[in-house]
């Protein structure tokens, strides 16, 4: 007699999330996973911060691991409607089988394929991180309408340095308010409609002691440091013309009073100003506050009456002098003379440091791209069967195209340089025997010892007679009106 066969059990159903969609989600979910993970520990593992890492690690990467995980899931809920609706008929549409020699194979691929995507992702996170935080990614990539400031910038002081160690710094506080920022100026630039020229100064730049003193520190800067200016004539003979002076930056010693230039940022005294203006050229107002004892003068203008708004009112710090540190657009005239001094531009042509000033400030240059053929026009026109005419042509056009910007309508003209006193009022904002305090104590403009000692001037063996006591300033083109400023003859272009 024979053992009834005991039925079969029901084949287990395969899970909803064996399907290729949900396979390609886990697959990404493990990448963007594997680079999260990477790129946090560069976050805690490196001394100085990219302030770019922060977006790539908690934004980026989360990005594509929420990708992968709606994918995952996405797949597993389509798989199961698909089974419910199609229970008689296919329910195992997008299901692996690999019992299906076709779909072993396309598995393996699948696997190099995945490996290789983890491979990628680890190399993708890494090169993406340092691209983020070099020149190129902001000069040329992110900020492409700010060629003029990438220009700029390429041959500053500053070249070395990283556009996010100034613009950004590190810290979550001000990264996020930059990116806001970016926000705005990226929707500007889609949209063509940001301003032209980009108006300064920034108002949103973070304050200079959390920038600028990580490098300068201006307590460390002790005593003078020599500058020489090169300067040539607007004359026939283009006459060379040097002043050799001693910038007394930091007068004072370890311990002892503030004095020099930076005794306007010292550490006892607080200075603060309000400007009349956008460009912070017209300063009406002065404070100077005595942090320990609270004491403080105020110095204003005869013009001006009342009181400044108090949110308007500015504490004094490195960027109200040093207002162009990486972005400095030289006039013409320096542009100019400094191709004379190394040669670039050849001293036989007559008067060719006026004509070449006035051939890159004709009104008529509307965009760079009719400049050259001007320039070469005008030049020709004043030093035509001229040796060295094709060399003065050349250079000249170099100096417009690295110099002046008529599309961005961006050169010296409108971006003030606050360092001096030569092109731009400068100094002469508040030292200029104008601002009184209520006893009529002034801000002295004519002791210009006190920031400065002329060793030298002049030209040839002049400038090797030294002098220590100092000289008083010789001007070249003789003798001028004591009342005017030099920027009220000085304009970077032709002299008034």
């Amino acid at each position: 007699m024979s053992t009834p066969s005991s039925p079969a059990s029901p084949l287990k159903p395969r899970s909803a999330f064996n399907n290729w969609i949900s396979a390609i989600g886990a697959v990404l979910s493990l990448g963007a996973l594997f680079s999260f993970a990477f790129l946090v520990w560069m976050d805690f593992s490196q001394g100085e911060k990219n302030p770019y890492l922060g977006i790539l690690t908690y934004i980026v990467a989360p990005m594509f691991l929420m990708a992968g995980l709606a994918l995952l899931f996405g797949g597993a809920w389509l798989q199961r409607r698909y089974a419910i609706k199609h229970a008689q008929n296919r329910p195992d549409r997008w299901q692996v089988d690999f019992s299906n020699r076709r779909q072993r194979r396309i598995a393996l691929g699948f696997g190099f394929g995945g490996i290789l995507f983890l491979v990628l992702s680890a190399f993708g996170s890494y090169q993406t991180y340092h691209y983020s935080e070099s020149t190129q990614f902001c000069g040329q990539v992110c900020h492409e309408a700010m060629n003029p400031e990438f220009v700029t910038y390429q041959r500053g002081e500053h070249a070395r340095v990283d556009c996010v160690e100034c613009h950004i710094g590190s810290g979550a506080e001000w990264f996020i308010k930059a990116k806001i920022n970016g926000t705005h100026q990226l929707i500007a630039y889609a949209l063509d409609n940001y301003n032209r020229p980009i108006a300064t100064p920034l108002h949103n730049l973070r304050p200079a002691q959390d920038i600028c003193e990580k490098c300068h520190w201006p307590e460390k800067f002790h005593g003078n440091i020599e500058i020489n200016f090169d300067h040539f004539l607007s004359n026939k003979k283009n006459t060379p013309y040097t002043a050799r002076m001693l910038m007394h930056v930091n007068a004072s010693r370890p311990g002892g009073p503030a004095g020099g230039i930076h005794w306007h940022v010292n550490e006892n005294e607080k200075v603060e100003y309000y400007a009349a203006d956008a460009k912070r050229q017209e300063i009406p107002w002065m404070r100077v506050t005595n942090v320990k004892t609270g004491a403080s003068r105020i110095y204003r203008t005869d013009e001006f009456t009342g009181e400044p708004p108090v949110d308007q009112i500015r504490v004094m710090d490195c960027m109200d002098c040093h207002n162009r540190p990486a972005h400095m657009f030289p006039t013409a005239n320096e542009a100019v003379e400094r191709a004379l001094l190394t040669g670039t531009l050849s001293t036989a042509l007559p008067n060719i440091k006026r004509d070449a000033v006035n051939a890159m400030t004709q009104e008529d240059i509307t965009t760079s791209a009719g400049a050259p053929e001007k320039i070469a026009a005008f030049l020709t026109k004043k030093y035509a069967g001229h040796p060295d005419l094709p060399g003065a042509i050349a250079a000249v056009q170099s100096l417009y195209a690295t110099t002046i910007f008529p599309e961005r309508k961006a050169d010296w003209r409108v971006y003030p340089n606050n360092i001096g006193h030569k092109d731009w009022p400068g100094c002469f904002r508040c030292h200029d025997d104008k601002h009184k305090t209520a006893s009529g104590q002034t801000v002295s403009a004519s002791d210009c010892t006190s920031c400065h000692t002329i060793i030298a001037q002049g030209k040839g063996e002049e400038l090797a007679l030294l002098s220590a006591k100092g000289l008083e300033f010789e001007h070249p083109g003789g003798e001028y009106d004591a009342e005017l400023t030099c920027a009220d003859c000085h304009n970077g272009g032709v002299q008034k």
